[in-house]
């Protein structure tokens, strides 16, 4: 007889997911040598751009290719040999975590780089170019196929100064995996589901995951609220938060308050999805996915997605709080809540995952 979880509120069972193994699974081995090799060739590229090279990401120029980093506008004779160095203490951080090597200060020196590296790559340096090209991403698609309509091309949409941030945005991603499992090795931790020898604390009881969730669901939602608010009042004539001026300007722009609509509304829709995190749809497919009700939902497709979203969510807050105006803040104050929104989303992940991550198959524990 297969293994099966009960439901607390209904009672009810439904399969547990036993994650077969992937490529992904191997995460904790190949995350220090891809961050040690994104160190090494980015910081080949800063000591480029730091001896006169050009193709400095962060330099000032036009407004409309420029991004919102916290590095830009910068003077490459600057900041460039300061992301070289950085880089190279990268590869040699990165190297002695690969060997296991270092004890006590140095342990805790190997994973404050790490750290600090990682978010700083992910959160902190990045604008809100992730969230937008995630936003758009079925408009980008078609786009590539029939062209951008209007004067614009591809190249006003994915240019080199929002592409570096991607870049940049993905090292920091590779820095967090390899610090994370440096720090569960050192702790003598599962390096894949993070479970200490001795196994589970009271703090992982599933009713007290799910409560902790429904309240960190709760707090996103309402996080939500001001953009969705302000973009459907723009749309219906209510200068909610900005100018009659800025509405007008609004109005006489083609397609803009029916994209600061359609941003609305998908927001709301996100914030719907966002209960399947502590409800029972999101553990079983519903009856209204009819080709898949009834089985259960593996782990990883509610954990990558809302993982994903919650991070680039960050970063983009950010930016709006950087720029907020308080005589026009109904532009950017209810995006700078995305901050809160993306913390609260990525804490409501995390506890389904340790609700939901079953036995692990690299210790046996679960």
């Amino acid at each position: 007889m297969p293994n099966t979880t009960t439901d607390t509120r209904v009672g009810e069972t439904f399969p547990d997911v036993v994650p077969r193994r992937r490529w992904w699974s191997g995460w904790p081995d190949w995350a220090g040598y891809l961050a040690v090799v994104w160190s090494a060739l980015y910081g080949a590229a800063a000591l480029y751009w730091a001896l006169g090279g050009e193709g400095y990401p962060f330099a000032q120029v036009d407004e409309d290719r420029s991004s919102g980093s916290i590095l830009e506008p910068s003077r490459a004779e600057v900041v460039a040999p300061a992301l070289a160095v950085f880089c190279a203490l990268g590869v040699v951080v990165g190297l002695l975590m690969l060997k296991n090597l270092g004890t006590g200060r140095i342990r805790r020196a190997l994973l404050a780089y790490g750290w600090v590296a990682g978010v700083a790559m992910t959160l902190l340096i990045p604008d809100y170019s992730l969230l937008g090209l995630l936003a758009f991403s079925p408009a980008l698609l078609v786009f590539a196929f029939t062209g951008v309509p209007g004067p614009q091309d591809m190249g006003d949409i994915l240019y080199w100064h929002r592409g570096n941030l991607v870049i940049v945005f993905i090292g920091g991603l590779l820095w967090v995996a390899a610090t994370l499992a440096h720090q569960r090795r050192t702790n003598r931790q599962c390096v894949h589901c993070g479970r200490a020898p001795h196994g589970p604390g009271a703090w992982t009881d599933p009713v007290k995951l799910r409560t902790w969730g429904h309240r960190a669901v709760c707090l996103a939602v309402l996080s939500t609220l001001p953009y969705d608010v302000t973009r459907i009042a723009w749309y219906f004539g209510w200068p909610l938060g900005i100018t009659d001026g800025f509405l007008k300007e609004m109005q006489d722009t083609p397609n803009m308050l029916e994209m600061g609509l359609g941003l609305g509304v998908l927001s709301t829709l996100g914030s719907l999805m966002m209960h399947g995190l502590v409800a029972r749809w999101g553990e079983v497919w519903p009856r209204w996915v009819w080709f898949r009700k009834g089985r259960a939902i593996h782990p990883a497709t509610a954990i990558v997605p809302a993982g994903f979203v919650a991070v680039v969510l960050v970063p983009a807050g950010l930016m709006a709080v950087r720029g907020f105006d308080s005589a026009s803040w109904g532009i950017t104050g209810p995006a700078a809540l995305w901050v809160v929104w993306g913390a609260a989303l990525g804490a409501a992940t995390y506890l389904y995952q340790l609700r939901r991550r079953g036995v692990c198959r690299n210790c046996g524990q679960g």
